[in-house]
């Protein structure tokens, strides 16, 4: 088993006023040679955006991407048609493929949003641009791991070109969970939403993460009532 540690406090962090943004991996303008991506994990970006505020039209190739909306509404149109809102219990997924434009921008008012965004290379490039919104019931993930998202249509969640999976867990305190790999040669990136756990011997406390691999499976051991965000992804790609 091989593991690297992705301290909370040594994420690159972006205050533009109206976006508040932490980056665990290399993004925008904060590039660290040693924080490129987790074999093919490539962004996970924890954002705070200010009420009517937002990304303008923007474009993506060749990149899946999955947004998670932790508090709030996030108003979305694309190239493709689409124009909705992403709520809280919602997740939105995007193969940019071939090319797609899009626009992102709180749907409140008066109230921030905060969400996570995840990119993941895709395993086959230039596929035809894909769109999927769906609920998601997190009461399903008390102790147990919910998909979110996998490489099957036919599976519980979305699903994204690429042999990778996205799970959320919530432990209640004193819990130990096991989390199998689903793939050989998979690795998995483990970050702690909220809450304190440990992983393989290291304690990790809010936003604290940790990339695994070389191994079958994986305990956590959950101090106090967690969620556990656990992304799994070709170490190879």
């Amino acid at each position: 088993m091989e593991f690297i540690l992705y301290p909370a406090n040594e994420r690159g962090h972006a205050d533009h006023g109206w976006l508040k943004a932490k980056h665990s991996f290399s993004f925008a303008n904060w590039y660290n040679p040693d924080k490129m991506h987790f074999g093919a994990l490539r962004v996970l970006n924890d954002d705070i955006v200010a009420p009517k505020m937002g990304f303008g039209t923007h474009p993506h190739d060749n990149m899946e991407i999955i947004t998670i909306p932790l508090k709030g509404k996030l108003e979305h149109k694309d190239s493709m048609g689409h124009s909705s809102v992403i709520t809280t219990g919602e997740i939105q997924v995007m193969s940019a493929g071939t090319g797609i434009l899009h626009s992102e921008f709180n749907a409140s008012l008066t109230e921030e949003i905060h969400l996570f965004q995840i990119w993941i290379f895709p395993n086959k490039k230039n596929v035809t641009p894909r769109y999927d919104q769906i609920n998601i019931n997190y009461a399903k993930a008390e102790n147990n791991f919910l998909q979110l998202i996998s490489p099957n249509e036919t599976d519980e969640g979305s699903w994204i070109n690429q042999d990778a999976w996205i799970f959320i867990n919530k432990p209640s305190k004193g819990t130990e969970i096991t989390y199998s790999i689903k793939k050989e040669g998979n690795g998995i990136y483990i970050m702690v939403i909220e809450g304190s756990a440990t992983i393989e011997r290291n304690k990790l406390l809010k936003r604290d993460a940790i990339g695994i691999y070389d191994t079958t499976e994986v305990c956590i051991l959950a101090h106090e009532n967690s969620e556990i965000l656990i992304i799994e992804v070709p170490m190879v790609f």
